[in-house]
């Protein structure tokens, strides 16, 4: 087998990534049902990174770019899962502006909860117990952040 070049192996530990998260399914448009077998899995790896002794150079060729497409547009399952794959103006998925997408401007419904969950509302803890400290709310050290913020808003 040839050497496989970084890009190659960062395509195949993104496979084996959806695997091993159960997120890997065989076929077309995944009508193969989910893979449970690891050899399977790896095939599939090698395929998608154009890196399989399987397949002529050309169809190789062919197999890494359809993949570099799909990445590109944010169809891999572990994007969706992140919450990274997004639909453009065209309806058409693709990446975010971070990842490449140029007018990327409404998340799916995976990636808007994903969203949500990074965002940090309010302040911190440490910013309430301050300021519970400076209002002298007795009993602060034993509340929580949520006891911290009703203290306060009394």
């Amino acid at each position: 087998m040839a050497q496989t070049t970084p890009h190659q192996r960062q395509i195949m530990g993104r496979v084996m990534h959806e695997f091993e998260h159960g997120e890997l399914y065989s076929g077309p448009d995944g009508k193969g049902g989910k893979v449970t077998n690891r050899q399977q899995a790896i095939a599939i790896a090698l395929k998608e990174a154009g890196a399989s002794t399987y397949e002529s150079e050309a169809e190789n060729e062919q197999n890494l770019k359809e993949t570099e497409r799909k990445q590109a547009k944010g169809e891999t399952a572990q994007q969706e899962a992140e919450g990274r794959s997004h639909i453009g103006a065209e309806g058409e998925r693709e990446s975010s502006p971070a990842m490449g997408g140029e007018n990327a401007e409404h998340l799916t419904e995976h990636g808007a909860h994903a969203a949500h969950a990074r965002a940090r509302k309010g302040p911190t803890y440490d910013e309430l117990y301050d300021r519970a400290k400076r209002a002298d709310i007795r009993g602060r050290s034993k509340m929580a952040k949520q006891q911290l913020a009703n203290a306060l808003n009394q």
